[in-house]
C-alpha cells in the first residue's frame, strides 16, 4: 500500500461507520474517496475540507457504483439494514463487493456485525454473513472482514433518546444482561487499520466492540451524565416484535448469548484503546429535547 497515494473507496462516508472511517484515513494521510449520494450536503462539504474527494455513488445504482469505483485500490463497505431492508441491504453488500473485484480493487474491507458468523437466526445479522461469504468467495488479493457489535450511538438515536428525556432507557432486555457495544469513532480506528495493516490481518474476521454494561448499569451511568433520573424498563419484547420482529430476535439474543469480542485482547493486539460507556456518554448532550415529558 502507498499511503497518500493509493485511493480508498468509503461508502457510506457521510454515515456512521464510513463518516468515522473516512476521517480517521484522512487524518493518517490517506487518499479518501468519500461515497455519497448527496455530495452537497454538508457532511460530505466537511469531508471535503478534510481532504477527500467526494464522489457521488448510490449502492442499488450499477453504473455509479463503477465509476465510483474506477481507481481505488481499496474499498470500505457498508451498508444499512435499517434503510435498505434485509434483502436490499444483502443485494447492495454483494453488488458493491462483485463490482469491486471487477473494478481490480486490491484490499476490501467489510462492515459487517458482531457474531454473524455464529448463526444466530437474526434477519439482519445473517444476511451480513451471506455477503462474507461473498466476500471471501470472490478471490480479493486481500480483504478484511470487521464486526462491531451494538453502537452506543444508538442509544442518542430516535430509537431510545425520547424515552430517555422522559428518564427511561427502554429496552427490550433484561436489565442485567451484559450488552457489548462500541463507540463509532473506534470503528473508525479498526476501519484504518484494516487498510493500514492488509497484509498481516488478510482473510480475518475480527469481533470488535469497547465495553459491556447492563441496561441497568447503562441508565445509572447516564443519570449521572445527566445530572437527573434515568431507570431501565424492560419493554415486553412482544411489543418490540409489533415494531420489528427482527429487532426482537436480536434483543432475545442478546439476552440468550449475546457478542463475544475480545475487548481487552483487541485493545492489545491492535493498540486501540476502548472507548469505554462512561466516557462516550460524557460526549453527548443530554439535555431534554423541546417538547419531550419532563
Amino acid at each position: 500500500m502507498n499511503k497518500g497515494h493509493d485511493a480508498i473507496l468509503v461508502t457510506g462516508a457521510t454515515g456512521q461507520q464510513g463518516g468515522a472511517t473516512a476521517r480517521e484515513l484522512l487524518a493518517a494521510g490517506h487518499r479518501v474517496l468519500a461515497m455519497t449520494r448527496n455530495p452537497d450536503g454538508e457532511a460530505a462539504k466537511a469531508l471535503a475540507a478534510a481532504g477527500a474527494r467526494i464522489v457521488r455513488g448510490d449502492l442499488n445504482d450499477e453504473a455509479s457504483l463503477r465509476a465510483a469505483l474506477r481507481g481505488a485500490w481499496g474499498v470500505f463497505a457498508v451498508q444499512n439494514t435499517w434503510e435498505a431492508g434485509v434483502e436490499g441491504e444483502e443485494e447492495q453488500g454483494k453488488r458493491i463487493a462483485r463490482l469491486a473485484k471487477e473494478a481490480g480493487v486490491q484490499h476490501f474491507v467489510y462492515a459487517s456485525v458482531g457474531s454473524a458468523h455464529k448463526q444466530t437466526g437474526i434477519p439482519h445479522f445473517d444476511n451480513k454473513f451471506r455477503v462474507e461469504e461473498t466476500v471471501r468467495s470472490l478471490g480479493f488479493p486481500a480483504y478484511v472482514i470487521l464486526r462491531p457489535a451494538f453502537f452506543m450511538e444508538n442509544l442518542a438515536s430516535p430509537w431510545f433518546k425520547p424515552a430517555i428525556d422522559g428518564g427511561t432507557l427502554a429496552m427490550g432486555m433484561d436489565g442485567n444482561t451484559k450488552l457489548q457495544m462500541i463507540a463509532v469513532t473506534d470503528i473508525g480506528k479498526y476501519g484504518r487499520l484494516a487498510f493500514e495493516r492488509h497484509e498481516e490481518l488478510n482473510g480475518q474476521g475480527i469481533d470488535i466492540a469497547g465495553d459491556a454494561v447492563t441496561p441497568v448499569e447503562a441508565a445509572a451511568l447516564l443519570s449521572r451524565v445527566a445530572g437527573r433520573p434515568i431507570t431501565h424498563f424492560q419493554v415486553p419484547i412482544e411489543e418490540v416484535r409489533k415494531f420489528s420482529g427482527d429487532f426482537a430476535a436480536m434483543l432475545e439474543w442478546f439476552d440468550a448469548v449475546g457478542y463475544s469480542a475480545d475487548i481487552e485482547g483487541n485493545a492489545g493486539r491492535f493498540d486501540v484503546a476502548p472507548t469505554r460507556f462512561s466516557a462516550w456518554a460524557k460526549t453527548v448532550d443530554w439535555g431534554v429535547a423541546a417538547g419531550s415529558p419532563t
